[in-house]
């Protein structure tokens, strides 16, 4: 059975902040062999114990939140768990967890409120990375937050998740998508 250090290593250490967003089917393939087993067991609950604890906390939402985007990139998989690593996220940073784990790995406790089609997370993330951690991931947050406003889902989904694409999120999509949403408040952050 895993254990929560098996999986920080990995992510904090090994792979470390320069890898944690790139699109790699080698780090991909890393995280199938080393973690796919480890995700299903958290699916039924096998890892419970994990988040009685910060650092714990920490891995259940790296194994739950982070790993399916790599474990199934492109797939409808990729968000299978978000509800179980979002309900974690909150009880973690209601306990304060999230302030007993350093920079950069605190992004963790918030990523799942990013990752949530919920305006309200969305707002408490920008909040949460305001308050406690900013820095670039806060233009992210408000990124993302804005393309809830705005179409009350990610339309990026939408093929993986097998939904229809609106004609104002597909003209999103072909106008550059997420990037241009991220260039939009960089040009406002400038002015």
């Amino acid at each position: 059975m895993t254990k929560p250090e098996d999986v920080l290593s990995f992510w904090l250490d090994e792979i470390g902040p320069a890898g944690w967003y790139k699109s790699d089917e080698t780090l991909d393939e890393q995280i199938r062999d080393r973690f796919l087993t480890a995700w299903k067991e958290a699916q039924e609950g096998a890892y419970a114990l994990w988040l009685t604890y910060p650092s714990g906390a920490l891995a259940y939402l790296i194994l739950t939140d982070q790993f399916p985007r790599n474990l199934y990139r492109s797939s409808g998989m990729a968000f299978a768990t978000d509800k179980a690593a979002l309900a974690a996220a909150k009880a973690a940073i209601g306990k304060g967890w999230d302030m007993r784990i350093d920079a950069p790995a605190r992004q963790f406790f918030y990523m799942p409120l990013m990752h949530s089609e919920n305006l309200c997370d969305q707002d408490r993330c920008v909040r949460l990375f305001r308050g406690r951690m900013p820095g670039e991931n806060l233009l992210h947050a408000r990124a993302h937050r804005n393309v809830i406003r705005k179409f009350g889902r990610f339309p990026y989904r939408n093929e993986a998740l097998a939904r229809t694409t609106s004609g104002a999120e597909k003209l999103y999509l072909e106008d550059g998508g997420y990037v241009s949403t991220l260039h939009e408040l960089q040009v406002k952050e400038v002015v």
